[in-house]
């Protein structure tokens, strides 16, 4: 989809190698610029999140280094950096340099806290962001503390796939004005605005300020429940016939306590009778009790057992390349699934890259 595409991606740690990955799989020829040396205490040498990308390593602190990193943007759609505010300008590849060599480049900046705003500058990771944007509050029993899938609500999906969305509208607005932008996707505004769902459920009642009393974060009938065994199962059938199936799975349709799907006064008692339900029988045995059934029930896997379950197999959502599993691209277009790629050795393609280059 993006074939043609051009994207320079700083090297950095989280959603901006994230988001090169995903426009990559998208199509986009993506050339990430790896520190000389070897690669960060927590990052692999040939990290999955550099799948299909081409590689060459520079110190942007070397001049003759400098120079070719800013001729690499300068023929480029887009640049992904993910430093703290100011640390392009300082080294002289902010977006004023290389808008000047490249009015059309799109110049992506993924930070935490944005460029601008009291803490633009302070340290802070994933939690610390969805936290302060009012992401996180909603995320647990009531309870429990708030607790959410690590990276996934705020270097991801508050972070990466904003940056994503606003490199591709940037790239369509220079395609059509020949003019560039700089994206400002900062996790704390991808976060917050990821919450509009939720908000929205707000303008009919459905949304509490108080945790463990809005439509999805407090019945019974959404939320997850241990089995026998010790693993665990979902239940989440909002509407009407869905619940109405659900207590028929459960031998419980005739029972008066559990007719009342909307009334909070019950929550509690309710979700203490379904808690006891699904105790009585391991995972393995409530996933076939419910295959095929539209009561909204599936049991929880980790992503190796999700990689054999038979409807994710089916559609070869996970995959493993040179022994390490990894999910596919996603979206698919007219019903193709791109296949895996092998992530470069750092610096793997210096020559081809320099060849490239009018320096």
């Amino acid at each position: 989809m993006l074939d043609g595409i051009k994207i320079v991606e700083i090297e950095g740690l989280g959603p901006a190698p994230f988001a090169g990955m995903m426009l990559t799989d998208l199509g986009a020829e993506v050339t990430v610029i790896h520190r000389k040396g070897k690669a960060g205490s927590i990052t692999a040498e040939a990290s999955l999140l550099d799948r299909g990308k081409r590689s060459i390593a520079l110190d942007l602190k070397d001049r003759a280094d400098l120079e070719v990193a800013r001729a690499l943007i300068a023929q480029s759609d887009g640049v992904i950096e993910g430093f703290r505010p100011g640390v392009m300008e300082r080294l002289g590849l902010g977006p004023e340099v290389c808008h000047a060599d490249n009015p059309k480049l799109v110049f992506g900046r993924m930070t935490g806290w944005g460029q601008t705003g009291p803490r633009a500058f302070q340290a802070g990771h994933d939690l610390n962001y969805i936290a302060t944007s009012g992401a996180l509050y909603y995320a647990g029993l009531p309870d429990d503390a708030p607790v959410t899938p690590a990276t996934l609500l705020g270097d991801i999906g508050g972070g990466a796939l904003y940056l994503v969305a606003g490199i591709l509208s940037g790239i369509i607005k220079a395609g059509r004005t020949g003019q560039g932008c700089v994206v400002d996707a900062a996790i704390v505004d991808g976060s917050a605005h990821m919450m509009n769902l939720l908000m929205a459920l707000g303008q009919r009642g459905g949304l509490s300020e108080i945790r463990g009393a809005s439509l999805l974060d407090g019945p019974h009938w959404s939320r997850s429940y241990m089995c026998a065994c010790g693993g665990h199962i979902t239940v989440q059938a909002l509407e009407p016939q869905f619940y109405k199936t659900l207590l028929v799975a459960l031998d419980l349709e005739t029972d008066e306590t559990m007719s009342a799907q909307h009334d909070r006064r019950q929550w509690g008692a309710q979700t203490a009778r379904f808690a006891a339900i699904f105790l009585e029988k391991s995972r393995a045995e409530w996933a076939l009790h419910f295959e095929g059934s539209d009561a909204c029930v599936a049991v929880v896997l980790n992503p190796w057992e999700a990689a054999q379950d038979p409807h994710m197999k089916e559609r070869e959502t996970w995959g493993f390349e040179n022994g390490h599993l990894q999910a596919s691209a996603a979206p698919r277009f007219d019903g193709k699934i791109a296949r895996l790629k092998s992530a470069p050795a750092r610096d793997a393609d210096r020559v081809e890259i320099l060849s490239e280059l009018d320096i």
